[in-house]
């Protein structure tokens, strides 16, 4: 599913009313209708209504919203702000038809000084007054509209999404004077801003509303942005030949775990078992041999010379993918032996934790990469790669997606939509997981996960995608039967065959 920018939906709606063909009024009674019906789903007619539209076509929508709900007998009182005199097309027309309706309970049109209605707990405040088009941060009148909306205890829903805030990027913007919904009822698809962590709490639940906007127009407009959903796994994902063999599914390498993180090798390990893969072998420093032949029966253990940390790389001719850095440490001596592995090895390679950390603190060596890695940081790694420290999500992706680009390498930012940057500069949204799987060891699994694929036979692109969706489902199964509350890495591994289950 495409993820459309502010200039794109205008392009989109407007391919829709020009090939459907249909009215723009009519678009808009359309998306309205929809609009008013999942509000009614929601909240009963004894809920007291208010509307804030704007001038543009967002108070439109709000405005024909405000018409719907009267004529569902909601006790509804609309509010126009028409500071400048000047109101789109549409809204005028839906401010005409709204005023010719019996039940509505009040309607002021604001064009010089506002006289705010009380809002109490018991309100619905519908928020109409800017949709995907603001391009700069709310100020003056708006701006206290909305900071009094938010000191309100009313419940909010906005219509598209939240006014004040902008459909892409939010990082100068002013957070005080973004509208603070309870629900976000948008239409068509998410937007841009709503993969971001830090919009979250402004957003409330999002609801995606279908509006039937042309698909024709959707498959034309080409994006940079998409949501990874289960169409598009299901067509990934490869079935098992009948006669495959243990040889025939390839043999992956995990490098992870010093003396007392011999976990990170087990979790790492045991993943990458299950996601199919015909062997793993894993290199481990001498004192891990025990727990690591104990834990993982089913694995070929390779053992470093040293006692306690990765100190040699590995021949890898005989192996089709390999995981390296989980656990492994940062030592100057395991710093060389990463670098030297990264740079000689001859087969696709996931790099996750302390092996990101080794390069974060030698960023030299990030000139001397090859191309075709990936890279799953969580978002402080990310930062540390990149030698800075952002609170904000969309500074922090921007980045990703630079690095991906320059180091022709696939970046797997994690986070609740964790997002799989590609070498050309498109990224993939994962729509999986909760936040159950904020847990020690979530990262392990994936890393074992993404190299079992590779070593399968997925492309990198492949198998970044699916290795992300998968971990996610996985964790979404579990929480099901577990609740998110305590749920472990090691229960995302034990609900991956589910996952694959799911997806056949």
């Amino acid at each position: 599913m495409k993820i459309f920018t502010s200039a794109q939906i205008h392009e989109l709606d407007k391919f829709t009313i020009e090939n459907e063909p249909i009215e723009s009024i009519d678009l808009m009674e359309r998306a309205s209708t929809m609009l008013a019906h999942a509000i009614a789903e929601t909240y009963d007619r004894e809920t007291p209504v208010i509307v804030f539209a704007g001038p543009g076509n967002n108070g439109g929508d709000a405005l024909a919203v405000a018409r719907m709900l009267s004529e569902m007998n909601y006790a509804v009182e609309a509010y126009l702000f028409n500071t400048t005199g000047r109101l789109s097309p549409d809204c005028e027309k839906n401010r005409d038809r709204l005023i010719k309706v019996r039940g509505l309970k009040a309607f002021t049109e604001v064009k010089h000084e506002f006289d705010p209605p009380v809002l109490t707990e018991e309100t619905l405040v519908i928020d109409g007054l800017f949709g995907s088009g603001l391009n700069k941060p709310l100020t003056g009148g708006f701006a206290s509209v909305v900071k009094y909306i938010n000191a309100s205890r009313a419940k909010v829903v906005s219509i598209d999404i939240p006014s004040g805030m902008m459909t892409e990027d939010n990082t100068y913007n002013v957070r005080a004077n973004i509208v603070r919904a309870n629900i976000t009822l948008t239409l068509g698809s998410k937007k841009l801003c709503m993969m971001m962590a830090d919009m979250q709490p402004l957003l409330g639940k999002v609801r995606v509303l279908d509006i039937k906007l042309s698909r024709e127009g959707m498959e034309k407009i080409a994006s940079h942005y998409s949501v990874t959903d289960e169409m598009t796994v299901r067509s990934i994902i490869r079935p098992r030949d009948a006669f495959a063999h243990k040889g025939s599914m390839g043999h992956a390498l995990i490098i992870a775990g010093s003396y007392g993180m011999a976990g990170a090798g087990i979790l790492s390990a045991r993943a990458c078992l299950r996601s199919g893969v015909g062997k793993v072998s894993v290199h481990i420093p001498k004192r891990n041999y025990d727990i690591m032949q104990t834990a993982v029966p089913e694995a070929i253990l390779q053992i470093d010379k040293e006692e306690t940390i990765f100190s040699q790389p590995s021949d890898t001719t005989a192996f089709e993918a390999l995981g390296i850095g989980p656990g492994i440490g940062q030592s100057e001596t395991t710093a060389i032996a990463v670098i030297s592995q990264i740079r000689n090895n001859k087969t696709p390679i996931v790099i996750d934790a302390d092996a990101l950390n080794v390069l974060a603190s030698h960023r030299a060596w990030m000139q001397q990469l090859p191309e075709g890695l990936i890279l799953t940081p969580h978002p402080r790694e990310m930062d540390r790669l990149v030698g800075t420290s952002s609170n904000d999500d969309f500074e922090r992706l921007t980045r990703a997606i630079d690095l991906a680009q320059q180091l022709r390498a696939y970046i797997i930012l994690k986070g609740h939509y964790t997002a799989v940057c590609l070498p050309d500069g498109h990224v993939c949204f994962n729509s999986t997981g909760n936040a159950g799987m904020a847990t020690a060891g979530s990262g392990d699994v994936l890393t074992g996960i993404i190299t079992g694929l590779l070593a399968r036979g997925y492309t990198r692109q492949e198998a970044a995608v699916l290795g992300v969706y998968l971990h996610g489902l996985a964790g979404d199964l579990a929480a099901e039967e577990i609740g998110e509350e305590s749920l472990t890495a090691s229960d995302i591994i034990a609900y991956l065959p589910k996952a694959f289950l799911h997806l056949r």
